[in-house]
Order: structure tokens, then sequence, then C-alpha cells
């Protein structure tokens, strides 16, 4: 057996009260420790930790330095304090141990279990040695708590007590949160972005086949379980610009750049593909394909499948798999289907629109056109959810839409993700729902947008920190998506911390200043402060990016209502009631309108019909969790809604 000593920091966490609970319902043990699990091991991931193992209802992890251990531990407290039965004890040492196979001895671990034994319900006690290691630290409080005499310890330890702190504190330090991609340097795993192929040919109508093959190489390299591969959201937005591959390497947080080019004469093609290390600028490999046209498939699975097999070699990590098949042979097919992706991004009205109209023609081409029938699912509901159209006319289509992208394609990870939000927003069928992710991220585990709605879901039922570990998770694999960026804010919204719901949002507007759901948002936040003047400012920007969307509109009216301008805010309201029929008014945006004019009545009217007609942005901003619904919390009618909702 080899073994390798060395220093680490090695953390042990233990369920409060578990013993007692699993004598008398196991179900509910194992739940727990289920939750635990769940909760506990992509925070370890994402402070460089290492799980070691599980035992009963203890967990012993180790990192490379006491400050990851702490934030680790940190994070875990925050995020159970927040529940209502996992309550947990933690300790950390910090000293040499013996690591063989995949176990771990040695005095600091013994040191560690025995502080963990020590500490109080929801309390981290650290050795001396972690203090020493964080003491500089000014973001990190603690205090000394006593000297300890420990079984099997030679010496007297001093404990000291970590002070739980604000999540920002931690946030902002940590490679994979807000804003904030992971360095190249600091990377844990190796990970790879590919540019979008640069379009050599004459011919502008090939920009959607060089987007293409980009799209194909990302699909194939998901294969690759241990590689982080950033999501084409964020890798598309560096197409176009002539950057320093360095410095989109950074910025994107990667260790590997995939980028290449593209040039078409006639029926002929020339594709060139090279790996560049983005530390040292090195040129890992490169390779030309020539082939004629008819062959385009089958040209994308060879360079899928050299790249994989060059990865292999050059990090010499991973399992090699056959690489992912495009779900289509047809180019036509193909091509529509790309274009309809260009428009969707746009999230605009119109593109959205636009979209659909490629996706039918792609499956005119190509009737069983799996990805083609969950993009098409995708735009309809993101029609929806923007009340742009009406439910009856989007997300019930979506949805039959959605099944029949699954039928003709049960691995395909998108189809699921479209059917899991039609179930949320629309069908309330959350057990459901959360399946549908779930069977989606087993397919993807990298697709950040099934993380991105899970997270979602699990915020709609208070579980919040759980919402913000997937919520980061999907930002993690999509550093520059503006919309999963918002999310995040919005999930800090949700639980009330508007501040860094804010400077998430000033984070989005970085990158893209006319963003109008960052405007939204970060107007949401700051009217809850008291900001009115912060407030309108953004909410104005955003309504005007928008003609006038409905959703914005009304927000608008609230905050000027209770910023003490109610004659203002009932002349809006009016202009809003006598929008044109073509577009969509929920009732649940004519809510949030009243109760700026503390119009209790016709607000709690209005909330009857959202209910009604399964208005989607009773989830959105969660109905129960809205802030400016606090007049309406202890009023009757209003329960017997979330009741209705199953929220209650």
């Amino acid at each position: 057996m080899a073994q390798n000593r060395q220093l680490a920091a090695i953390m042990f966490t233990d369920i409060v009260g578990y013993t007692a609970l699993m004598g008398d319902d196991e179900g509910k043990a194992f739940e727990l420790l289920r939750r635990n699990r769940q909760l506990q091991k992509p925070l370890i991931e994402q402070y460089k930790g290492k799980w070691i193992k599980e035992f009963g209802d203890g967990v012993l992890a180790s990192f490379q330095t006491g400050t990851d251990a702490v934030k680790c531990a940190n994070q875990i407290q925050l995020a159970s304090l927040n529940t209502s039965d996992l309550k947990l004890r933690i300790g950390i040492h910090l000293g040499e141990v013996v690591f063989e196979d995949n176990d771990v001895f040695g005095d600091g671990v013994n040191i560690a279990s025995r502080l963990q034994a020590l500490a109080p319900i929801g309390g981290i006690y650290i050795s001396e040695a972690v203090f020493r290691n964080i003491e500089n630290q000014k973001e990190i409080e603690t205090e000394f708590v006593k000297q300890e005499n420990l079984k099997n310890v030679k010496h007297p330890v001093n404990i000291y007590q970590l002070k739980i702190i604000s999540p920002i504190k931690v946030i902002s330090d940590i490679d994979t949160l807000p804003g904030k991609p992971v360095s190249n340097k600091k990377a844990s795993q190796q990970s790879i972005a590919v540019l979008p192929f640069v379009n050599m040919s004459n011919d502008m109508e090939q920009e959607y086949f060089s987007d293409g093959i980009s799209e194909e190489i990302i699909n194939s390299l998901v294969q690759l379980p241990q590689l982080r591969i950033v999501g084409r959201t964020s890798s598309f937005s560096f197409k176009g610009k002539n950057e320093d591959l360095r410095l989109i390497g950074e910025k994107l947080g990667v260790t590997n750049i995939l980028e290449g080019s593209v040039r078409k004469s006639g029926n002929r093609i020339r594709i060139t593909a090279q790996l560049i290390e983005v530390e040292s600028g090195f040129h890992l490999w490169s390779q030309k394909f020539d082939k004629e046209l008819v062959d385009i498939f089958e040209v994308q699975d060879e360079i899928s499948k050299a790249i994989v097999e060059q990865l292999l070699i050059e990090l010499d990590k991973f399992q090699i798999k056959a690489p992912a098949k495009t779900s289509t042979r047809n180019v036509e097919a193909y091509n529509f289907f790309l274009k309809g992706r260009f428009q969707w991004s746009k999230r605009s009205a119109e593109g959205l629109k636009k979209s659909i109209e490629y996706y039918e023609w792609a499956i005119q081409e190509e009737p069983d056109y799996a990805a083609a029938y969950a993009a098409m699912s995708d735009s309809y509901s993101l029609l929806c959810a923007y009340h742009i159209v009406a439910p009856e006319n989007s997300i019930l289509k979506a949805r039959s839409i959605a099944k029949k992208s699954a039928m003709l394609d049960p691995t395909l990870a998108e189809a699921f993700e479209a059917i899991g939000h039609v179930e949320l927003l629309y069908d309330w069928n959350w057990e459901k729902a959360g399946k549908s992710y779930q069977r989606a991220l087993e397919l993807n585990p990298n697709y950040a947008t099934a993380l991105q709605r899970s997270a979602l879901l699990s915020s709609l039922f208070d579980r919040h920190d759980e919402a913000l570990v997937r919520i980061l998770q999907a930002v993690y694999l999509e550093p520059l998506s503006l919309i999963i960026n918002t999310d995040a804010a919005l999930i800090y919204f949700i639980k009330k911390e508007y501040e860094l719901a804010i400077e998430k949002c000033l984070q989005v507007l970085e990158m893209d200043p006319a963003f109008a759901v960052a405007l939204f948002v970060i107007g949401l936040a700051y009217e809850q402060l008291m900001k009115f003047d912060l407030a309108l400012e953004y909410f104005n920007k955003a309504d005007k990016l928008t003609n006038g969307n409905t959703i914005i509109r009304s927000s608008l009216i609230h905050a000027i209502g209770k910023s003490g301008d109610k004659n203002k805010a009932a002349a809006l309201l009016e202009e809003l009631k006598r929008v044109p029929a073509d577009i969509y008014l929920s009732p649940y945006s004519l809510a949030c309108a009243f109760i700026g004019l503390d119009d209790v009545p016709s607000a709690l009217e209005c909330l009857e019909k959202a209910v009604d007609a399964h208005s989607v942005w009773l989830i959105h901003l969660h109905m129960k969790s809205d802030p400016r619904l606090i007049p309406l919390k202890g009023n009757i009618r209003f329960l017997a809604l979330l009741n209705q909702m199953g929220l209650g």
C-alpha cells in the first residue's frame, strides 16, 4: 500500500441528534444523510477539498490549506443553519497526516474529530494550528474558547471558535463564485473552453456552420466527466473579438483553449483546430481537416475524437469515451437549428419568435430532430416567462414539444430540462420537475441551464443555500452568462440579501450595461433597501430598453407608489391596463402595481386570477417570498392561494 505523508487541514463534520433520529425513524434518518451529502460534497469540491469518507453521520474531508477548510466549513454551516432539521458540529485541525489509498491517518485526524465533538450546535471549532494559519485574514473572525486536554493527544490544545460570517466575505474569494472566474493558475482540475471557430469563407451564410463546429465539439467533450468544459454562452461571448488567448483563459478560468477556423470553397471544406495551454501560451496540438462537404458530420466526429485523444495524451488522466454524435445528419436541418440558436440567444420577443420559425424549418427537413424540438420548447417557455405571449399560446405548447423531444431521444439532457422547466413554471409539479432536472444532469453534469433552473426550484421551498450552491455551480460552468449570473442575484434577493443581489447585478451590468433583466433585479433590491431614487433609475432604464415590458412597468408603478407619489403611480396603472390585446399582461403584474397603491383587495383579486391562470411569475419571484407582498402575508385569502399552489 502506497503511503504519502503530508501537511493537510482535516475537517470533521457530524449531524447533531442523528443517533436518536435513527432510533425513532430510519427513513427520516437516511433522508437526512442524503441531504447532508448533497449539501457538503459540492462545497468541499469548490474549496479544492477531498471528500475522504463518510462513516455513520460523520464526514471526513481534507484540504490543502487551513483557509480553504475554514471557508468551506463556514459555507456548510450557513447552509445547514437555514434548515430546520440538519444541524452540524464541525472541527478542523492542520497537521501532518498519512494518506494511504483512499484513507487518512494520524494525530491530525484524531484532533479534528475531538474538536468536532466539543463544538456547539451549528458551531466550528479550530485548533491553534489552524488559527495561526488564518489569523492575518481580516475577513475571518475567531475567538479563543479554552485550552483542553484531548483524549489520546499528548499536549493540551488551544481551541478557537470560528464566527460564522456573511457569504459575501467567503464568496468573493472562491474561484467558482459570483463574477469571479476561476483563475487558471488555481484551477484544481483540467478545464477547457472551445471558442467559436472563425468563418474564413466569403459567404456569411457559413457563419452558422462554423458556430456549429464549435457546438458539436463542446457536446463531444462533455463525455469526459473529469474535465470542466466552459459552456457555449461564455465561450461564444468572445466571438469576433481579437483578444489575447491568455486573457481569455483568465476570464473563463480554464487551463486550455481550443480555437479554430473554417474555410469553404465549393464543395470542399478545410477545418483547422489547435489546442493551447493558457498559462504558457504553448500550442499543445494542431491539425487540419480537408473533406467534402457531404461528409461534414463525420468531420465533426473526427475532430472531436482527435481532440479527446490528444487530451488523453496531454492531461493523462481521463478515460476515453467515444465522441457524441450529432442528433441529425441533415445539413439543411442543422443549419436551420443553428440559426434558431442564434436568434434564441438574443432573448428578445422578435428573436424568440424567429428562433421558433427556424426550428420548425429544421423539423420539416428532419422530422425526428430531437434537439430542435427541445430548443423550440425552451423558446416557447421563455415567451411565456418574459410575458410576451399568454401561457395558453406558449408554455402549453412547450410541454408537448418537450415530451416529443424526450420520446425521440431519451439520452438528450436538453429534452428533460425543457420538461422540467414547464413542470416548474406552469404545472407546479415540484417532484416531477426535480426528477426531470436530475435526469438532465445525469445525462450532462456540465449542463449549466439545468443547474440554474433547479436552483430556482430549491429556493421555492426555502432551501436557499442549496439553491445558492446550484446556481454558483452554473456560474462556474458559464462564468459570462448574463442570465445565469442575474439568476444568482435573484436568489440573493429571494434570501433577502439585497446588498449581495446588487453586487451581483452590478457585475452583470459591467458585462452588458443594457441587460434589462439585471436592471430589473437591481431595481427590486434597491427598493427593498428604501433607496427609491436608485430603484426608479434602474426600473426606468429597463422599462425603456424593453419598450414597456409589463413585468417591469408594474414594478416601476409599485416603486413609484411606495416612494410616495401615489398620483403618478395611479396614472401609470391606468395606462398599463390599456395595453394592446396582443401584449400579455399577467394578473401577477397588476397585483404588484395595486400593492404599490396600497389597494389590498384589488391585489388579492388579481393574485387569485394569477393562480387560476398559473402565471409563471408566481414562481419566478416566488409568491410566498416576494417582499412586495408582505402586506398580504396574514390575509386568509392569500394563505389559501399558497395552499392552492402547494406552497402553504
